[in-house]
């Protein structure tokens, strides 16, 4: 049960991102999260998309310097303390938050959080356990 996500390196310059969504709107692929961050002339955009190896392909083939990852998403809820909960967790079991990045799909119900982490097994073992629903590259899509 794990989602994948693209990590697009860029200029950080006007064009950098539209040719990164050119490239998805051409192949149909939705992007259903993303992210951007910067550091003076350099950036990463990370993309959850509904077709992670096409978009993959299709960037890759553009000459677009992208990787693709396994990362956890993880359903909480969508109330102070959810994320919380989830954090507190990952840290007690010593569990390092490389990148991470949320959305709510429904407010005062339920959000998504994404995470990056250096003990992607384990992980996925202890939010498991702890009760915690993870979410598949697929059950993103259909968000």
């Amino acid at each position: 049960m794990i989602a994948r996500q693209l990590s697009v390196f860029a200029e950080n310059k006007p064009g950098s991102l539209a040719r990164v969504t050119r490239v998805l709107n051409r192949e149909k692929i939705n992007i259903r999260a993303t992210t951007i961050s910067t550091s003076d002339a350099f950036g990463v955009i990370n993309l959850i998309v509904d077709k992670a190896e096409e978009a993959f392909k299709a960037l890759s083939a553009e000459g677009v310097m992208v990787v693709m990852k396994e990362v956890l998403a993880i359903l909480i809820d969508d109330r102070p303390g959810g994320l919380d909960t989830l954090i507190q967790l990952l840290y007690t079991e010593k569990v390092n938050v490389n990148n991470a990045y949320g959305f709510v799909l429904e407010a005062s119900k339920s959000a998504v959080f994404v995470l990056d982490v250096d003990q992607m097994e384990r992980a996925l073992e202890l939010v498991k356990g702890a009760g915690f629903k993870v979410l598949e590259t697929e059950d993103l899509s259909k968000i």
